[in-house]
């Protein structure tokens, strides 16, 4: 079957000038890390965003949805759920919970589904709030993350649109892995017979491991190299290097040829390795 590149495509220069400088502008101030200054910063961008002007105090005058939307900016009148988590790390949070508020509130807004600037200003954003966050990480609108700061992503990794990946636990997706649309990532479990009580562990995908479509991998698996599993699979267990995995729970359908040097590995059949 034919292999298609994507194409380059760019703005104008106008347009590339603003978003750069914005780009710019957002990640110098993110580089305090106070979080009363993030949460100024997010409330001020969010404000001009949605509503086109500079931020002002929202007074009695103006009509209550009007008050609550702009209070609703400033990430200190919004809760997230990962806050409420007795395991969280208090102090940790409050830096990248601004951030995180942006994240989403960005992905939401009228610019949220621009993707040449969606994945730059992500990018940005990832920086601040992940552990770690690698070279040419492309993320796509509505990822969402627990934490932030137990989730390491390497470089060339690609996470597409609406992917889970719960870091309460270490996740670590290692370089050239890719998780496709609505996928789940996860890196704690619930006693059975007990909601409250909580194991994390940590999960780890790739290196150069695929997560495929409405995808979910449970915590504490390794999907190791050039692993997969595929769409709707539930990965219970390990993956084992160059195995395509499917089904609840996810069991071994292929096998991957091992390719040879500077090629791309094919497919084989279970028994036909």
């Amino acid at each position: 079957m034919p292999r298609y590149e994507y194409r380059l495509l760019k703005t104008t220069p106008e347009a590339e000038q603003s978003f750069q400088q914005w780009i710019d502008q957002l990640d110098h101030e993110f580089a305090k890390r106070d979080p009363e200054h993030r949460c100024d910063v997010v409330r001020d961008a969010l404000h001009e965003l949605y509503l086109g002007k500079p931020y002002r105090t929202p007074d009695a005058s103006d009509p209550l949805a009007t008050q609550t939307l702009v209070h609703s900016f400033d990430p200190r009148n919004a809760t997230l759920e990962p806050e409420y988590y007795g395991d969280v790390d208090a102090a940790k949070y409050a830096e990248r919970k601004p951030l995180i508020w942006f994240w989403m509130m960005y992905d939401r807004s009228p610019l949220g589904i621009n993707h040449g600037l969606g994945y730059r200003v992500r990018a940005m954003l990832a920086r601040h709030v992940l552990k770690h966050c690698g070279k040419n990480v492309k993320f796509f609108h509505g990822v969402e993350v627990t934490f932030g700061y137990n989730l390491t992503i390497e470089d060339n990794c690609t996470i597409h649109k609406y992917v889970l990946l719960d870091d309460r636990g270490e996740l670590i997706i290692h370089a050239g892995s890719s998780i496709s649309d609505y996928a789940n990532v996860y890196t704690h479990s619930h006693d059975l017979n007990d909601g409250m009580i909580i194991a994390n562990h940590k999960t780890e995908i790739g290196p150069k491991a695929r997560v495929t479509y409405h995808a979910t991998v449970l915590s504490g698996v390794k999907v190791a190299e050039h692993g997969m599993v595929g769409s709707m699979g539930v990965a219970s267990k390990n993956v084992e290097p160059f195995h395509i995995v499917a089904g609840i729970p996810a069991k071994t359908i292929k096998v991957k040829t091992i390719a040879p040097a500077g090629g791309e590995p094919g497919a084989s059949s279970k028994n036909n390795r």
